[in-house]
């Protein structure tokens, strides 16, 4: 502790008695145990505060990992689960005197997609946009 042995420790005690002197010193030594006490005193009631606050103990430790709230770990999970199963579409039948796009369906008469097109088909890709 703090690079001194004990017979430095013994000589520096020695000192502070002579320096302090025989009258002041019961006082001095009065005054530390009261600060022990106190010191004591203060961390009996913190410990009390903690498991009471915190309960008899049971923590679940594992819910408490802030690693299981990492970004990346989240994104990673949800993309693995496998999507829920989709119920079958019916099959896309043109209708006479209508185009093949209708007001529902702007963008993918704007993308160039074809209404019809199966759902394991690749999304239209544009070589020109940036």
């Amino acid at each position: 502790m703090f690079g001194i042995n004990g017979g430095e420790l013994l000589i520096l005690l020695l000192v502070a008695a002579v320096v302090v002197g025989p009258e002041r010193l019961p006082a001095y030594a009065e005054q530390l145990a009261g600060w022990v006490r106190r010191l004591r005193d203060v961390a009996r009631d913190t410990k009390e505060r903690v498991d009471a606050e915190l309960g008899d103990g049971d923590v679940d430790w594992a819910a408490l990992d802030p690693r299981r709230y990492d970004p990346r770990r989240i994104v990673r999970d949800a993309l693995l689960d496998d999507p829920p199963p989709r119920a079958p579409s019916r099959p896309s039948v043109p209708r006479p005197g209508r185009s093949r796009a209708s007001a529902a369906e702007p963008a993918a008469a704007f993308a160039g997609a074809s209404a019809a097109a199966p759902p394991d088909a690749p999304a239209p890709f544009d070589d020109e946009a940036t």
